[in-house]
């Protein structure tokens, strides 16, 4: 249902049984994929991209220039996957040059008020909570946690499947499959729950927490601790991506314990 109180550009592009409330904005070049519900005052500016069976709740704003002041005006894109719900007043910004794109991806819950600055890649299954706040070119793989309040610098990489502490400052990159906490960031543990939920056995959980145990509870320095892992202990898919994430992180990872 389309409200005759919206105003809808004619030059977007809406799906099959789209919604669009009352006072909901919908600017030039904009595509919305089919099953999308917009809410009441939300507003999806141009070069917004949505897909299937989203929610956009009351408030939101989609598609905002960057606040960049090398931004030029160039026609960069967000991207919204299918399935994920963006709550009250989250505002999403478009990319720059950087990578003319912000993206985020499928079956993600992004909680009211929100940031995502331009550049940001935000992969499947996020999760994150109120008022997180993520400066640009931040890379968030997929089934990652974020709790409310925590404020992230630009440039960094949070790992698939890691947990991040409510009101954390999040300066560096956090590796994968762990938990972090306190001031400043450290880790804290392996997101064993988070794993066990998703299906990881046992044994690969232990696996991971051997890995971890090496590298941040050992007294090891980063690199000795590195080189330790990749000699002593039995190769996998998981050990080779920590390794791999870890030595690519050009500003280095959060410290252990």
């Amino acid at each position: 249902m389309i409200s005759p109180l919206a105003s809808i550009s004619p030059k977007a592009q809406l799906g099959k049984n789209v919604t669009v409330s009352p006072f909901a904005t919908i600017e030039d070049n904009v595509i919305i994929g089919d099953n999308v519900w917009i809410g009441p005052s939300a507003v999806i500016m141009s070069y917004t991209r949505i897909g299937s069976h989203c929610k956009i709740f009351p408030g939101a704003a989609i598609g905002a220039e960057p606040q960049d002041l090398k931004f030029k005006g160039e026609e960069s894109t967000v991207e919204i996957g299918d399935y994920t719900t963006i709550r009250e007043f989250v505002t999403i910004h478009r990319g720059t040059s950087d990578k003319m794109i912000t993206k985020v991806g499928d079956h993600c819950l992004i909680m009211s008020y929100v940031h995502i600055a331009h550049d940001c890649i935000v992969g499947n299954h996020v999760i994150l909570a109120n008022s997180v706040a993520l400066s640009g070119h931040i890379q968030i793989e997929d089934y990652v946690i974020i709790e409310g309040m925590s404020a992230a610098q630009q440039f960094i990489t949070i790992g698939k499947h890691a947990f991040v502490a409510g009101a954390s400052l999040i300066r560096k990159s956090v590796p994968p499959y762990v938990r972090c906490a306190r001031e400043p960031l450290q880790y804290i543990g392996i997101n064993a729950v988070g794993l066990t939920r998703r299906g990881f056995t046992s044994e690969q959980i232990k696996h991971i927490e051997d890995i971890y145990r090496i590298i941040y509870v050992k007294g090891h320095n980063l690199q000795n601790a590195l080189e330790f892992v990749e000699k002593e202990v039995s190769d996998s898919t998981f050990k080779r991506e920590i390794l791999e994430f870890i030595r690519i992180q050009k500003d280095g990872v959060i410290k252990g314990i």
